[in-house]
């Protein structure tokens, strides 16, 4: 009898702790009270037969897989209708693209999961960066949003994704995850409901809001199908819904879902150093390409320790990077560094300057021809093996990159005044030097100009912002201190001066997208 008291007793503690208030399929705030265990308030008693019809009580038996567990925490309410129905068959008849899909998030689906279900968010969510991006988190729309989440720039910014010179957190698996979820949560609650949640993430709140209270004052409904949206929001949850329905019963659709196992694909490791990215695949036993694909948001071949503090490498591969780390004490880590350029700059002197060529200092740097790099920019170079000290974390948060066109000067001639004119006079009516001036002309800085005598000029043509995509690189850039020395030999040259950045308006979009 002591033993059946006590086992009663165990089992009642078990059904108390799983029994939640909500119903199946009831949507919930995506709060942790969601989660919430029932502890019995008085003297315990066996909960009879009967007594259990009302209490959902949760199995013990663990998912078969990661999409066996998505299924169990879906919360939201079905859509119905003809636009679920096509984009259904849409993605029936795709399989070769949903494959592509699928494999693709094996990667990333875990651990938005855990994030979800840490949030008591409903897991049909995880499925969302299917329809944002297919899973790809370098994958940019033509409003520049960015990542498998499709942040745009100032909403990313919004979210503390970092978008500087080294990196872009909008592509961060983490980071993108983390604020996302934030996103939609918030949005949940403005709404209390996650249709118009999602129509909100896609099409923007302001929009949304505005939609909900032009029907409120027509007496229209205000639910998802029922507000007037642009078609790209009209299809959005539609989109969601179908996949959703396919993961949910894949045989019915005649699709085939890779297996994705219940377990972590990754581990963060800690960095303490700056180090090249190549290395860090080397001590981890893996090819780049794949280090790329967990760590998307990095611009540069190396990780800059104050601003990227943690990695992610392969859940078997973690221990291996640790290991090898540390035997790899002697030796440099890092063989590039950052440099703060002093002034306004041609891409040849800053190629000199860092010891590299100005091809390399173009391409690791992302430099568009005929351009100069505007004074304060943060150039990635060589970093010297006698270098000790590792990136600021100012710099390594905040370091920009900003350019401004260059000024193309044409060989020109001018005519002196009537009545003769000195060299200093005629560089001061075009704007030049007089040693320019005097050079040009093979004459001192002193000298006179005969009344209408021709003076030989190399007078600036400003580029026009809108030709960066037109120019031809073909020119190099010739530093300001050289234009003088090849004047005399007749053929355009271009010098150094600043000018306004050609870069287009930035315009805060009121969707994330």
């Amino acid at each position: 009898m002591r033993f059946l008291h006590l086992l009663m007793l165990a089992s009642l503690l078990w059904l108390a702790g799983c029994a939640t208030t909500g119903t199946p399929g009831e949507t919930t705030a995506p709060t942790e009270s969601a989660h919430t265990p029932l502890y019995p308030s008085g003297p315990l008693r066996p909960i009879m037969t009967g007594a259990t019809g009302s209490l959902a009580v949760a199995g013990i038996d663990a998912p078969a897989d990661l999409w066996d567990r998505i299924r169990r925490g879906f919360a939201m309410p079905d859509l119905q209708g003809e636009q679920v129905s096509e984009r259904e068959q849409w993605y029936a008849s795709r399989p070769d693209y949903m494959q592509r899909m699928t494999e693709r998030s094996r990667k990333y689906l875990f651990h938005i999961v855990e994030e979800l279900e840490r949030r008591g968010m409903p897991t049909e969510l995880a499925l969302l960066p299917y329809i944002e991006s297919a899973f790809n988190p370098q994958a940019v729309s033509s409003a520049k949003a960015a990542g498998m989440w499709q942040f745009m720039p100032a909403t990313g910014t919004y979210f503390d994704l970092k978008q500087n010179a080294f990196r872009d957190d909008r592509r961060d698996v983490l980071a993108s995850t983390r604020a996302a979820l934030d996103y939609l949560q918030k949005l949940y609650g403005m709404f209390g409901d996650w249709h118009l949640a999602l129509a909100a993430y896609n099409w923007g709140e302001g929009s949304v809001a505005r939609a909900i209270a032009k029907n409120e004052k027509l007496g229209l409904g205000t639910t998802y199908p029922e507000l007037n949206m642009p078609a790209e929001t009209r299809m959005y949850v539609p989109k969601l819904q179908a996949v959703k329905n396919i993961v949910a019963d894949p045989d019915r659709f005649g699709a085939e879902l890779p297996l994705i196992d219940n377990h972590p694909y990754f581990q963060s490791v800690e960095i303490t150093r700056d180090i090249d990215v190549a290395l860090v695949a080397s001590l981890a036993g893996i090819r780049e390409e794949d280090f790329r694909a967990l760590n998307p948001s990095l611009h540069k071949p190396v990780i800059l320790a104050a601003g990227m503090p943690q990695i992610l490498l392969p859940w078997d591969n973690a221990q291996v990077f640790r290991r090898n780390l540390q035997a790899h004490s002697e030796g440099q880590y890092a063989s590039w560094t950052v440099w703060s350029v002093p002034t306004n700059m041609s891409v040849t002197a800053a190629a000199q300057h860092a010891g590299m060529s100005e091809a390399d200092l173009r391409q690791v740097n992302g430099i568009p021809p005929r351009m100069l790099i505007k004074a304060g920019s943060a150039l990635m170079v060589p970093r010297a093996a006698t270098t000790r000290q590792d990136v600021s974390s100012h710099l390594a948060d905040n370091g920009q990159i900003a350019f401004t066109p260059e000024i193309v000067t044409r060989r020109t001639t001018v005519r002196a005044g009537k009545r003769g004119e000195t060299v200093a006079a005629i560089a001061q009516r075009y704007k030049v030097s007089a040693a320019d001036v005097a050079d040009w002309n093979d004459v001192k800085t002193g000298s006179r100009f005969k009344g209408g005598e021709s003076v030989v000029m190399y007078l600036p043509v400003r580029l026009a912002s809108t030709s960066l995509a037109r120019t031809s690189p073909r020119q190099p850039v010739a530093p300001a201190a050289k234009v003088a020395s090849k004047a005399a030999k007749g053929p355009a040259v271009k010098t150094a001066t600043a000018a306004a950045r050609p870069a287009g308006k930035t315009r805060v979009q009121p969707r994330h997208r």
